[in-house]
Order: C-alpha cells, then structure tokens, then sequence
C-alpha cells in the first residue's frame, strides 16, 4: 500500500553554502552515487541557499529533496529534507532510508572535508545472495581485518587493489562502516538487516584511479568472502 514519508535531519558541515551545493548537485559521486542521469527537475533554484529536486511519476507517485542552506560560524547549517510516496513494505523502506540518509550525509562532510573538487571514480559493489545472511556485515569486516574497531580508530590494511593502506574508521555502527584512506573513501552498507545483500561504494580520488578496475577487485573480494 503506497504512502507517504518525510526524512528530516539537520546538521552543520564545515563548508560554505557554495561548496555544499557544488557537492549536492554536479559532486555526487564523491560521496554518494552518480545523479546526474536522474530526471529530477530543479522546483527551487535559489544558489547557494535552498534547492529543492523533485521526480513525479505515475499515479501521484514522487520523490523530492530539499537542502535549506545558512552560514552558521566557521561553517553552514543544512537541513535536508527526503520526501516522497514508499509503494510498498512501507517501514522497511523508511527504516532504510532513514539510516542511510545519516550515513551519506555523514560522507558528504567527510568529502568537503579531504577530497573536495578532485576528480573521482566511483565504484558500486554488490554482494552475492549469500551476504543477505544476519552476521553477513560481521564476516565481510572481519574478511577485511576490521572487528571491533569504533568510529576514530587508525588501523592499517590491505585493501584490494590498495595494498598496505593507513585507515581511519570515520564512521561505525550497527549497519554501516566508513573507512577513509589517504585517497579514497570506501561506504560499506549492511543492507543485509534490510534484506539485501551487503554493499560497498568506493570513492577513489588517487591520481590515474580507475573506476573498473576497483569494481573488479573488490567484487572478487567480496564473493570470496561469501562461497556459494
């Protein structure tokens, strides 16, 4: 049954309002997903303090976000709202976009912060059928070196593709996991709880970084993590 829902957080970024809106609008994949192919239309344009994108579709069917920008100190108060109409398993759907609006806003900071206007190349990963599993983001953690480490800790690690690479966890709780390397930011999103695979986004912003080439390796990683 379809119905409606609204996602509000509010937080402070420590940018200014122009590099935030660079960031949501033509910067997506640093620290998101690519958007650039989405048919969303602009409802609000008033740079650099409020825009709003909206995609309608069938039968009342929409999807619309809201950034409200104001400089606040040495940085800016966003307040970002996600709204729009869930088809269906309605507290599934909110559970999950809920908790990963927290975390890609948490990636939009850690992007202004370390890596802002270099180029990127965005890599998306899918695990297999078996990293639905409950201790499925527990196994793929502990394939990559990583227990019981919280958010701040530095630890070093064999990444795929990256050898020897110094890691800050800079982000860490029950379903998501942030790792930051000196040239990379690597998501990684236990959607197993949500009833999906596990999944990982690599932003890499290392000199000559190729897009396919960490796709590979770390999809291998991956499926060797979970056989069969």
């Amino acid at each position: 049954m379809s119905k409606e829902f609204e996602i509000v957080e509010e937080l402070k970024i420590d940018s200014t309002p122009e590099r935030i809106w660079e960031a949501v609008t033509t910067a997506t994949a640093g620290w998101m997903f690519p958007t650039d192919q989405w048919p969303a239309v602009r409802v609000v344009d008033e740079y650099p303090t409020h825009l709003v994108t909206r995609m309608d579709g069938p039968e009342g069917w929409f999807n619309q976000v809201e950034h409200v920008l104001s400089p606040q100190g040495n940085g800016t108060a966003m307040r970002y709202v996600h709204s729009g109409i869930f088809v269906e398993d309605w507290n599934n759907q909110y559970d999950g976009a809920s908790k990963h609006t927290v975390f890609y806003l948490h990636t939009l900071g850690q992007y202004l912060r370390h890596f802002d206007g270099k180029p990127v190349a965005f890599s998306d990963i899918q695990g297999p059928g078996a990293s639905t599993a409950p201790d499925a983001l527990a196994t793929w953690l502990s394939a990559l070196g990583i227990n019981d480490e919280v958010e701040g800790s530095v630890l070093d690690l064999e990444l795929p593709g990256r050898g020897s690479s110094r890691i800050t966890v800079d982000f860490r709780n029950e379903n998501f996991v942030g790792l930051r390397t000196q040239d990379a930011l690597v998501r990684i999103f236990g959607r197993n709880v949500f009833g999906a695979p596990l999944g990982v986004s690599i932003h890499d912003f290392g000199a000559g970084a190729d897009a396919q080439t960490n796709t590979a390796l770390w999809q291998a990683a991956i499926d060797a993590a979970f056989p069969g």
